[in-house]
């Protein structure tokens, strides 16, 4: 079989030498002896077919030696039907190796979707999903390497590749062929400025990628996050006045758009106008309950504008955000330091 059942193996009771017929099966299986624990199951059935385990546990040494498809009948009716949820656990987990191994990623995907929602926080139906995605994108990147090789998009999920190795420089180099291929695509000049951005904040840098974000807003006004990475060039090469509105349009754009709000704040602090800053941030900190920012310059503005109070609850909170969790290792560290301070 090209892919393993350990997960299996671990997931079910040992059961004890000496039992039944299906106990010795199942006792089989979980050893790894995929083929006698056909035997002894398939005999299990025969004398009892009623016998949900016998017959999940079948299912799952067939799939286990290299008999998916004799295995996937079984496997599909314990997942949808039955009544134990470690035996419905089982099954699907195994249905969805049998589905993949077999080249079926679109209905494994479906039944690690059911998989999920029953199972949410399940480390194996995780893994498997994980890895089923990464598999249905490795397929989907392949066929379109392989069918449209001279499309922009090839070069632009070349370029998006790249930016996940940190590759900034070969990244822009593929957003500049996407560009070429299509002068009028959405988004490519906003990666390419930020790939510019991610490679070097050098003032030559700043020019280039403003130059993209610019030409980004020229083809969508509408683009909250251009107009905002236009402020912050302008912010940082020491032109707020002209950053400001930048900002302040961005926000416009987008409402929620934290980052927008806290420089815009942030401004309204340098130049005093704490009255204007304060609803930012409130605004901020209401969108994002735990952003320490906000809270932090929500404090500054509170206790520079004379309310005292309200700076004091912020600084409760801001304590309350940065205390370490508490828990296990948390009581460990604690009676590690009182060990030490007794010696």
């Amino acid at each position: 079989m090209l892919f393993s059942f350990a997960l299996l193996i671990l997931a079910w009771p040992l059961c004890a030498a000496g039992q039944s017929t299906a106990e010795q099966g199942i006792s089989a299986f979980q050893h790894g002896r995929y083929v006698e624990a056909s035997r002894l199951l398939g005999d299990a059935v025969n004398r009892d077919p009623a016998d949900e385990h016998a017959r999940a546990f079948l299912a799952l040494a067939r799939a286990a030696s290299g008999h998916c498809p004799e295995a996937t009948g079984e496997l599909t009716a314990r997942f949808q039907s039955s009544a134990r949820s470690d035996l419905a656990r089982l099954a699907g987990l195994a249905l969805v190796q049998c589905m993949s191994a077999g080249g079926n990623t679109d209905k494994a995907l479906a039944v690690v979707a059911q998989l999920a929602a029953k199972y949410p926080d399940d480390a194996d139906v995780l893994y498997q999903s994980a890895r089923l995605h990464m598999k249905a994108f490795n397929d989907v990147t392949h066929r379109m390497f392989e069918k449209t090789p001279a499309s922009y998009r090839v070069n632009q999920l070349s370029a998006e590749i790249f930016e996940t190795q940190n590759k900034f420089t070969e990244a822009a180099a593929e957003y500049r062929k996407a560009i070429a291929k299509n002068p009028l695509a959405m988004n490519l000049h906003f990666r390419l400025g930020r790939a510019i951005l991610l490679e070097s904040h050098d003032p030559q840098a700043m020019a280039l990628a403003q130059k993209e974000f610019e030409a980004e807003l020229a083809l969508n006004p509408s683009d909250a996050a251009a107009e905002f990475q236009v402020g912050q060039i302008l912010n940082a090469t020491g032109k707020p006045a002209e950053a400001l509105p930048r900002f302040q349009k961005a926000l416009d754009l987008s409402p929620d758009f934290v980052e927008a709000a806290l420089a815009i704040g942030k401004m309204r602090i340098q130049a005093k106008q704490y009255a204007e800053a304060i609803p930012l941030f409130e605004h901020v900190v209401a969108v994002q309950p735990d952003n320490e920012a906000g809270h932090y310059n929500l404090m500054m503005a509170y206790r520079n504008s004379g309310r005292m109070d309200k700076a004091r609850e912020q600084q409760q909170v801001l304590e309350k955000l940065r205390r370490p969790p508490e828990g296990e290792f948390t009581d460990f560290l604690k009676k590690l330091g009182e060990k030490t301070t007794g010696k």
